[in-house]
C-alpha cells in the first residue's frame, strides 16, 4: 500500500498538545509494523515494561501484530506523528469488550518526546473515541511503579483501585455514564 492510499484509509487528524506541539494522528495498519518497531526502540526500557507488563528489550512481530491488525471499531490503534518532522512520537490503543461497554486503553510515548503534553492529548483522543463508540467506561491497567502514568490518568479523571490478587497492578477507570 502506498503512502497516498494509506492516507485515504486513515486520514490524518490534527491534534495539539497543551504546550502547542502539533500532532497528526491516524489509525495504524499492517504497513506500519516497521515504523512501530522503530518507535518502540525509542521508548525507554521501563516504559516498554509498563506498556506490555513484561520486560522486553525489543518489541517484535508478536507484540506489534495486534497494534497493526485492528478491526478499527472494537479495537483501534492510533499513531501520533509530529506535524513538523513526521516522526512517530506516540502509540495509543483502545480495545473494547464484546458488549461494547468497556474499553481498555494503553499509551506509549517516545522517550525524547515525554513532558510535552502528548500523554494528555492521547488520553483525550482515546476518551473521545470511546464516547463515539458508546462505551460506558475506559480502563487502564498500570504497574504500581508507573507513577507518571497513574498521576496523568488521575489528572484526566481516572479513579484508581486495587486489582484483587495482584498487588503489583492498579486499575484506573474513567466512566462516561
Amino acid at each position: 500500500m502506498t503512502a497516498a492510499s494509506l492516507a485515504e484509509l486513515a486520514p490524518l487528524r490534527p491534534f495539539a498538545t497543551r504546550d502547542g506541539t502539533r500532532l497528526d494522528v491516524r489509525a495504524a495498519f499492517s504497513e506500519d509494523e516497521a515504523v512501530l518497531e522503530s518507535f518502540f526502540e525509542n521508548v525507554s526500557a521501563e516504559d516498554r515494561r509498563f506498556r506490555f507488563l513484561a520486560a522486553s528489550r525489543h518489541v517484535g512481530h508478536d507484540q506489534l501484530y495486534p497494534l497493526t491488525h485492528c478491526d478499527h471499531w472494537r479495537t483501534e490503534s492510533f499513531l501520533a506523528f509530529d506535524h513538523e518532522s513526521g516522526v512517530l512520537v506516540a502509540s495509543a490503543v483502545l480495545a473494547c469488550d464484546a458488549k461494547m461497554e468497556t474499553g481498555e486503553i494503553a499509551v506509549s510515548i517516545r522517550n525524547d518526546w515525554r513532558g510535552r503534553g502528548i500523554g494528555w492529548a492521547m488520553l483525550d483522543l482515546l476518551g473521545e473515541e470511546a464516547r463515539k463508540r458508546g462505551l460506558r467506561r475506559v480502563i487502564s491497567i498500570e504497574d504500581r511503579d508507573n507513577h507518571a502514568a497513574i498521576e496523568l490518568e488521575r489528572e484526566r479523571g481516572f479513579v484508581p483501585r486495587a486489582i484483587d490478587g495482584d498487588p503489583r497492578l492498579v486499575l484506573l477507570e474513567k466512566r462516561f455514564d
